[in-house]
This record gives C-alpha cells, structure tokens and sequence, in this order.
C-alpha cells in the first residue's frame, strides 16, 4: 500500500510533463517566433491545405532576415510558417493573391 502511494506522485509528475511537452511542441512546429530583430520562422512547413488558411503574409528578405517568409494566418487564428520555395506554397501565394 505504501508503495503504491509513492509511485502515484511519481506517474502523476511523468504524465504532467509529457503533457507539457506535447503542448510545447505543438505550437513550435511552423509557428513563428515573436521577434522583430530575426527572422520570425525558425522551422517551416511545407504546405497546409487552402481551406484551413485566412490570409497570407510574405515578407522579403530585408536587415532582419535573409531569407522570404510566408506566414500564414488559418482561420483558427494561430499562425504557420511556410516554405516559400515549396511547390503548395506557390500555388497557395498565387491564388491567395488571384482572390483579391
């Protein structure tokens, strides 16, 4: 009995934490990051289907960063980064801007 008690402490710490890291790792994947001084996409995505997407960002290579970023915003209202050189992508960029 009393080592049952000292092992339900112990599940209940690795349960917590496991639940804390799947949480974590969900919103970093393709999420950008809040900075204006770097690049705002650490990782990126190669696509997410147009129904999910609300608008779309580009920004141009500038002093903050190398590199062409598309961020999109979905219509849940996180956002996702994506791959700017991905073949979705472009064609997500061209209808996106097709539609206005």
């Amino acid at each position: 009995m009393a080592r049952a008690a000292i092992a339900a402490p112990r599940l209940l710490r690795a349960a917590m934490l496991l639940l804390l890291l799947v949480a974590a790792g969900r919103r970093a994947a393709g999420a950008p990051v809040v900075n204006e001084l770097r690049c705002h996409c650490l990782q990126t995505l190669q696509g997410i289907h147009l129904k999910n997407i609300q608008s779309v960002k580009v920004t141009p290579p500038g002093p903050h960063c190398g590199q062409t970023e598309v961020i999109a915003t979905l219509k849940n209202g996180q956002e996702a980064c994506l791959n700017p050189e991905a073949p979705m992508v472009k064609k997500i960029i061209n209808k996106m801007l097709n539609k206005n």
